[in-house]
């Protein structure tokens, strides 16, 4: 079991929503002069016959944008835990430009590592049909309302290409402040949640087979190196019960609602809507995301589409061996290529 720490965790990062009401300090707007150096970069990379993957950062230098970037990874790495930067033109590129774009600027965000077992390193979200009530799917590839969770890396960001019709309202929740409330009314549970638990890999492990889970619990609160940090997602915690055949406990089963409750909490949880252009950056040690579930439209061209990467830091924070390896490739490891997940990408 991870050590527990048994003090409240004061700073930035235990903030509740109230806090940003009237509060865009988080919002980092490109200027003209940030465009423009993105665009210049652009033109390098076509000039070069580059594409994506085979760039990094000295081939799409952003002199005077690089240290912007810095500064706003820092406060997601070390303060509030989340970022946005604002008003990329998307609309005046195509896909394959964005995808060109958006990789020279996620190289300056950390090292990406896999998402699926395609070996995707950029990633779209975007609804395929599949269901999320399914345990072999994945909510990325859904248009359903997704569970308060966090992703694999130290780091998700996300660029919104295009918006839904109605709904896909994006929130976030310090997990921190959900520590706090747990530690002030609901001691209990702290052991079971230090602990942790088996996830489900859905078929995206290093064995290929739908039933693998991970080997080892993975602490939800993991207190190391003098840092907080917090792993949950509900759905694969039950799923891979599922796979094991061992049922929750009544203390475990009253420990993961109370996480979910605070997660969605009013007064922990911040709601927001993404803008086309936008690219939003959350820590996952100390924020969990959701979704709302939307509709899109009817015209492809239309569709709700947003590009993601899973980044690892370059300062990462320590973390406990139980808790970093998340799907049975090692610390801070991707998801395993293979052949095992059954859902549609």
């Amino acid at each position: 079991m991870s050590e527990m720490l048994l003090e409240p965790v004061r700073g930035q990062s235990a903030w509740k929503s109230a806090e940003f009401e009237n509060n865009d300090s988080w919002i980092h707007r490109f200027s003209d002069a940030d465009l423009a150096e993105i665009d210049v970069a652009l033109k390098g990379i076509r000039a070069r016959g580059l594409s994506v993957p085979d760039f990094g950062r000295e081939e799409f230098p952003l002199p005077r944008l690089e240290e912007k970037i810095y500064r706003v990874i820092k406060e997601v790495e070390e303060g509030r835990g989340f970022a946005l930067f604002r008003g990329l033109p998307v609309e005046n590129y195509d896909i394959e430009t964005l995808r060109i774009i958006y990789w020279g600027i996620g190289a300056y965000f950390g090292n990406p590592i896999s998402q699926n077992s395609k070996g995707q390193i950029l990633a779209d979200v975007v609804d395929l049909g599949n269901d999320y009530g399914d345990i072999n799917s994945r909510g990325y590839k859904t248009s359903a309302a997704l569970l308060p969770h966090v992703d694999s890396s130290d780091t998700v960001a996300l660029l919104c290409v295009n918006t839904g019709r109605t709904g896909g309202e994006s929130m976030l929740s310090s997990s921190i402040s959900i520590y706090n409330e747990i530690l002030e009314n609901h001691r209990e549970y702290l052991p079971v949640l230090c602990r942790g638990f088996h996830r489900d890999l859905r078929g995206e492990g290093v064995t290929e087979k739908i039933d693998e889970v991970t080997f080892h619990e993975i602490p939800i609160f993991s207190y190391f190196g003098n840092q907080l940090s917090c792993d949950f997602n509900d759905k694969i915690i039950r799923s891979a019960r599922v796979r094991m055949n061992e049922p929750l406990t009544d203390l475990e089963e009253a420990a993961l609602k109370c996480v979910m409750t605070l997660a969605r909490r009013p007064d922990i949880q911040f709601r927001t809507h993404l803008q086309k252009g936008d690219i939003q950056l959350v820590n996952n040690y100390t924020v969990l995301h959701s979704r709302a579930a939307y509709t899109d439209h009817a015209d492809p061209e239309r569709k709700r589409r947003l590009m993601r990467f899973w980044v690892n830091s370059r300062n990462a924070r320590a973390l406990a061996p139980d808790f970093a390896d998340k799907y049975n490739t090692g610390p801070r490891g991707g998801v395993a290529v293979g052949d095992g997940a059954r859902y549609d990408f």
